[in-house]
């Protein structure tokens, strides 16, 4: 509980500039508006006539870093279409979450989640890596995800691929209990005109523009606007919180077809937003933008490459003094190549943070500007063994951060394909979560000269190994179902360890908790009728941690959050005619 309390402070609290972009309004009008319906193979029309054979055909690409059939996938994944997210009446992509059943996900106030997958779920959660088109969202102050800035235009989602369990090979530190990997549409599927607008007791507004258009046969874009402003929440009183929450974003991206074999995207994105998750009588803001370009190419018919850089620039201010600046420069490269029974993939990843915080007299990183280096490189082979049938997957990741120097995360998996409708896999997995600057540079003084709570300089990863079996199957037309279960070990968990009697101060973290998780998560799909669906899953997850020997842990092992050992979700969604 001191733990929690004294990180309370650092909670998400945003200020939001609702930013409209006038530019987009003005190229509407000025443009000859021509409606069309986008060739998206995920379209609302095709997904409408689709079987569940056919939806378990999906091709998803965050298992492998390359496009495989859902229903063939080594992996405890679920995915959700624009379908579901327009089915579901989200309004901020956190909601959209919600429709994953392998998510432990939970709204705090109007602007704050917590949001997990297997366990360790607080809004402070920091063993699940988040990525929008390729970008990883993630802040090094406490290695987790700012919830409350991450918005999209929801109808420009292809689809989101949420996997439960680690993902460390191929996606890195931080990829330990889960990888939510959000992909948006091409340009080419969003041509015409888009409005959209909402208002209501809980929602005072809501509105969403986008143009798409062509410049030539080639190339393809888009541009849009998005804004809202979420009510308070409400007290066990009846009372408003005080905690509404204001958010503007615009954006466009761009899609060049330069050859059959070489295709470019550009896009970016600028946002502002007031939440103010405390109630008070000041909100934080925050704002910032990022930009991105791909370059995909297509080298023979047996390999193929990417190469991906972005530049992402946030800041936060807090409105009491402490404020922070992130500015994340990074750049991707990985080669797939086929050969013979083997499918190698392998690629290289650089990243810089440029971290800047000011300061509180008594509160406190140091230092308070810090340059974090990560660099890694990655390789992973899956071997059909038998043709069609047995394929086996091997592969590491070795990673060096500023913190803990290199780091590895290897990986084996077995995928048994039965046939066309049922397969069972198996695999062990290493996984870690580095040091975050609250880990190592935090201080809180009682005086400038004495500290209550201590940065730790030999606080070192978080560790787990992680067991999984899964079976994934079809028996009718009309249902599917996926069951999946894991037993995980952790070491070198948080700690907030005690100082020297009788005060017991300064507080430092250490790696003094250690533990296993183990469970099943079960995901069911069934056409009751050519018009109705239903889907749900239910997940059971058991959590043992304890303090390790030689440990002072003030909190006793308690401080990884309150996960539910059950949970159930049910979802109906019925298609009106016409």
């Amino acid at each position: 509980q001191l733990f929690k309390n004294v990180i309370y402070h650092m909670r998400y609290r945003n200020r939001f500039l609702l930013l409209y972009t006038f530019l987009i309004v003005f190229l509407v009008i000025q443009s000859n508006l021509v409606f069309c319906q986008a060739p998206d193979t995920l379209s609302l029309t095709k997904l409408k006539t689709l079987s569940l054979e056919e939806l378990m055909s999906i091709q998803v690409t965050s298992v492998s870093k390359r496009a495989e059939n859902l229903e063939e996938v080594a992996s405890a994944i679920q995915v959700i279409t624009q379908d579901d997210i327009r089915n579901s009446g989200a309004k901020t992509l956190p909601e959209a979450l919600r429709l994953a059943s392998n998510l432990q996900v939970a709204q705090v106030n109007s602007s704050q989640w917590a949001i997990s997958a297997r366990g360790f779920d607080n809004v402070l959660a920091n063993k699940l890596l988040v990525l929008i088109d390729g970008r990883t969202v993630y802040t090094p102050l406490y290695a987790g995800v700012y919830w409350d800035v991450q918005n999209l235009l929801l109808e420009d989602i292809d689809r989101i691929e949420v996997i439960s369990g680690p993902g460390g090979t191929l996606w890195g530190a931080n990829a330990v209990n889960g990888v939510i990997n959000i992909i948006t549409k091409s340009s080419k599927e969003t041509k015409g005109l888009f409005v959209e607008g909402a208002a209501g007791s809980a929602l005072p507004g809501l509105g969403n523009l986008r143009y798409g258009g062509q410049l030539n046969k080639k190339l393809n874009y888009r541009v849009y606007g998005t804004g809202f402003k979420m009510g308070n929440t409400l007290l066990t009183n009846g009372s408003k919180a005080g905690d509404e929450w204001q958010m503007g974003q615009g954006g466009f991206r761009m899609d060049w077809d330069a050859s059959e074999k070489s295709k470019l995207m550009l896009q970016g994105n600028l946002y502002g937003g007031k939440p103010n998750p405390d109630a008070g009588d000041t909100s934080v803001t925050a704002k910032g933008g990022n930009i991105l370009i791909r370059w995909n190419r297509t080298t023979s018919k047996n390999s193929d490459f990417q190469l991906q850089a972005y530049y992402d620039h946030t800041s936060r201010d807090f409105n009491n003094g402490f404020s922070e600046e992130l500015k994340t420069y990074d750049i991707d490269w990985q080669n797939h190549y086929h050969l013979g029974n083997n499918e190698l993939t392998y690629g290289a990843n650089f990243r810089m943070m440029d971290h800047h915080v000011t300061n509180l007299e008594l509160f406190a990183f140091l230092p308070a500007h810090k340059m974090l280096y990560l660099y890694s490189g990655f390789i992973q082979d899956e071997i059909m063994l038998v043709k069609d049938h047995l394929h086996f997957t091997i592969g590491s990741k070795l990673e060096h951060n500023s913190y803990t120097g290199f780091e590895y995360q290897p990986n084996g998996r077995l995928n048994w394909i039965i046939n066309k409708k049922q397969n069972v896999w198996t695999s062990v997995s290493r996984a870690v979560r580095t040091p975050a600057r609250i880990d190592r540079d935090f201080y809180l003084f009682l005086t400038p000269e004495l500290s209550f709570i201590s940065g730790n300089d030999n606080f070192t990863s978080e560790k787990m190994t992680s067991y999984e079996l899964g079976w994934r199957s079809t028996p009718l037309k009309t249902l599917s179902f996926s069951l999946a279960s894991f037993y995980n070990i952790y070491d070198d968990i948080r700690s907030a360890e005690l100082g020297s009697p009788p005060f017991n101060i300064p507080i430092t973290f250490g790696n003094g908790v250690k533990g296993k998780t183990y469970g099943v998560e079960l995901s069911v799909t069934t056409q009751l009728t050519n018009w109705w669906n239903i889907k749900g899953g239910y997940t059971f997850l058991q959590k043992d941690l304890s303090v390790k020997e030689g440990s002072k842990d003030a909190n006793e092992g308690t401080a990884e959050s309150d996960d539910p050992e059950n949970q159930l979700v049910v979802q109906s969604r019925i298609t009106l005619p016409a």
